[in-house]
Parts: C-alpha cells; sequence; structure tokens
C-alpha cells in the first residue's frame, strides 16, 4: 500500500514506556499518581512565568473547570472566539450559560480586539450585565493578540480563559501563551504537539487556584471520613498512565515544534511562485507560532481541476483524521461551506494518499448555535470557505512536502 501523508501523527520519544512500566510495576494505573505530578511539574518548566499546571482528562475539561472557576453559570453569557473548534464553546453550555461569539482579524485570524470591545459594550447595554469571561483561542497555533486582549479584559475587569489547545510552545513577545491570562488550557490529543493519548491541563495563576481546580476535578469532596459533597465535582484528572505517556513526551517537545516551524519554511520557499496559493505567516515577530497545522488560502479565482465535482457526492464517514461516529449527512450543501476549488482540491489531495482538511467552520455559522448572539465582520466566513489545513506533523518528511506542493501545483488548471 502507498504511504498516506496525515496532518499530524503521534510521533514517541522511546521514553514513554519506561515512565508507563513504572506505573504498571508500582500498581498506579489510575488517576494521580507519581507520573500525574511528574508531568505537571515538567509542564511548569516548560511554560514558566511561576504559573501552577493542572493536568485533566481532556482538554475541554480543562476548559469546563476554568469556567467553573470564574464563576460562570446559569444565564451568564462568555465572548468566545467563532473562528475555533467547537470544543471552545460547548463547556459554556455545559453550565447553562450562553457563548457570545466575536469574529476574526485578518492577520491572526484570531479574536478581533476591536469587535471583542464592541461586544463588551453592547452586551453591557443590552442584558445591564458585563460577560463573566472571554475565551480567546490560538487558531493551528497562531498567537492572539494578547495585548490588546489583555488590555480590554482588564480595563472591563473580565477575566480571560486562553484557548491554547493548539498553541502548546506557541509565544506572545517571547512569553508562552496560556501564561496572560487567568486561565490557560491545553490539549494533548493525539494529534496536537505533544499527547497524552488522550488529554489536558489547566494552567493556573497560583497555588490557590490550583487546588481549587483539583477539588473540582476530583468530585469536590469534603475533608470527612466518608464522602460528604457540597458541592457537584468532576471525575476529570488524567490517568497516572497517560501522564506518563506525556512525561515522554516532554523529551521530544522541543523537537516537535521545531520540526513544525521547518515544515513551514519548507511550504513558504515551495509555495513563494505559485499564483493565487497564500500561506498563513506571523504577522509580525512579536508572533512566534508553533504552526501546529501549516494553512493556506486558495484564492476564489484559482481553477483547480474537478471543480464541477467537488460537491457530487455525499460525504460518507467523517474528514480529516476525526475520530467517532457521525450522522449521515442530510444534504448536499450548507449554508457555509468551502468553495469548490478547496473541496476540488481536498479531494484531490485525498486521491494520492495526503490528508488535508477545511479550516473550522465558524461557530456562529454551526446550526446548534443558530440564536446565539454573534459579533461578526466576514472575515472568519470568507477564510473558512477558502482555506486548506496541510501536513505538518512530526512524521512529514521534506520529501512529503515536496511531493505536496507538486501535486498541488498539478491541481492548478
Amino acid at each position: 500500500m502507498e504511504k498516506r501523508i496525515y496532518l499530524c501523527l503521534a510521533h514517541m520519544s522511546g521514553e514513554e514506556q519506561k515512565f508507563i512500566k513504572e506505573a504498571f510495576d508500582t500498581n498506579w494505573v489510575v488517576p494521580l499518581g507519581p507520573n500525574v505530578n511528574g508531568f505537571e511539574a515538567d509542564l511548569e518548566r516548560f511554560i514558566g512565568g511561576d504559573r501552577r499546571v493542572v493536568a485533566l482528562s481532556a482538554g475541554t475539561a480543562a476548559l469546563h473547570l476554568a469556567l467553573l472557576a470564574c464563576k460562570v453559570g446559569q444565564g451568564d453569557e462568555v465572548i468566545v472566539q467563532s473562528f475555533t473548534f467547537c470544543a471552545s464553546s460547548h463547556p459554556i453550555t455545559y453550565l447553562g450559560a450562553s457563548p457570545v461569539f466575536v469574529d476574526s482579524e485578518l492577520d491572526t485570524w484570531n479574536m478581533d480586539p476591536v469587535l471583542l470591545e464592541i461586544a463588551i459594550k453592547d452586551r453591557i447595554v443590552q442584558t445591564g450585565r458585563k460577560p463573566k469571561a472571554i475565551i480567546p483561542v490560538a487558531l493551528y497555533g497562531m498567537p492572539y493578540d494578547c495585548e490588546r486582549i489583555m488590555e480590554i479584559a482588564n480595563r472591563y475587569d473580565i477575566p480571560v480563559i486562553e484557548d491554547a489547545a493548539e498553541g502548546f510552545g506557541s509565544k506572545f513577545d517571547g512569553r508562552m501563551l496560556s501564561t496572560y491570562g487567568r486561565y490557560g488550557v491545553l490539549s494533548f490529543n493525539g494529534n496536537k504537539m505533544i499527547t497524552t493519548s488522550g488529554g489536558g491541563a489547566l494552567i493556573c495563576a497560583n497555588d490557590e487556584d490550583k487546588r481549587e481546580i483539583m477539588f473540582y476535578a476530583t468530585q469536590a469532596r469534603e475533608s470527612y471520613p466518608y464522602y460528604q459533597h457540597e458541592k457537584i465535582g468532576y471525575n476529570y484528572r488524567m490517568s497516572n498512565i497517560c501522564a506518563g505517556i506525556g512525561r515522554g513526551q516532554m523529551f521530544v517537545a522541543a523537537d516537535h515544534i521545531a520540526h513544525h516551524k521547518h515544515i513551514q519554511s519548507l511550504y513558504r520557499e515551495l509555495f513563494k511562485d505559485v499564483d493565487g496559493i497564500a500561506l498563513h505567516e506571523n504577522p509580525s515577530p512579536r508572533y512566534d507560532s508553533n504552526f501546529w497545522l501549516c494553512t493556506i488560502i486558495l484564492d476564489p479565482k484559482l481553477q483547480v481541476k474537478g471543480e464541477k465535482d467537488a460537491y457530487k457526492n455525499m460525504i460518507q464517514g467523517v474528514v480529516g483524521g476525526a475520530a467517532g461516529v457521525t450522522h449521515i449527512a442530510s444534504t448536499l450543501h450548507t449554508d457555509c461551506e468551502p468553495n469548490p476549488n478547496v473541496e476540488a482540491m481536498r479531494r484531490m489531495l485525498d486521491s494520492v494518499n495526503v490528508e488535508s482538511r477545511p479550516l473550522w467552520k465558524p461557530m456562529h455559522k454551526q446550526p446548534v448555535y443558530k440564536t446565539a448572539v454573534s459579533y461578526t465582520n466576514g472575515i472568519s466566513e470568507s477564510l473558512f470557505k477558502r482555506g486548506l489545513c496541510l501536513p505538518s506533523g512530526p512524521y512529514v518528511s521534506d520529501s512529503d512536502v515536496e511531493y505536496i506542493v507538486e501535486k498541488i501545483k498539478e491541481s492548478i488548471d
């Protein structure tokens, strides 16, 4: 079978089995244990800034607990970036609150600070209350404008929860993402910069916040000799086995980040003379993306072979390496979808064993959020219609990138 080039596969350091074996040898296979403590310490050293880390079962769980710690509850509103994966907004609904979606700025593709302030002011007028939190997202590893977003948030005294699930190791002004806001969220899903097979972490400002998060992450038990519960808790702690994988991954974390940046530089060189295709880059030296996924924008006028058949057949299953069960699509089209040349490009790459996928569909265009309040400027919709994610993971070689770009060039009519 011909080799398939995936977006971003997990890559082991070789050290993982040592920590996993230790967990089995000592019978520490449940949540909590030496590997959990060790992984948290490793992450604290990596992130810096005297932050404290809680290792959890998923990045989604981390965001849920951060919202809980910010006192988000029934009837509250939380401002969240629209151009993101659904895990950025779904936890808001878990608590009976409502997401308020804010569109993107063109250079970072992340939350537009101008629209953010417009949204805050208007929500105060409309509801008489401030939003309870702000969630910017490091889309595909690109930092958001930490300076402007934090200045606005501090001026209105609204806590910021940084969704850096895709931004492990990304920096703004030389400082790690997840250390600017009150809380920061990381993900260690199987396709992220480092993995624990599944899992995430919440970055806290101090020991007191960490203790409170750990309390809720371990079923919120009171200190009695029996199980006494006075608040609702969750079973969100990371297992000692998964944390062992994470400890081994820390040996290659810097190498993984360097590799993704190297792959970005190869795409940059190979696409430089290709009309109609633009690579998303750091807007200025202040931004230091990990380039978790390398992304391109196709000019709508670019003609790609097979465009007329792009949406001819119904998609079966999932696209882009996603796991799980899907419902069969009910129609060939939705009211917001990638342009035919983008879908034709994705189909072509799939036919030559290259995994690619469209950019995230903005949350304000998702049917599940059709009644949600949103503040839009058209940028995220435009990017979604024109964008494609390309392979960039540790197993993607220089020759793979050359092959991918060659096939893309050949597809242009």
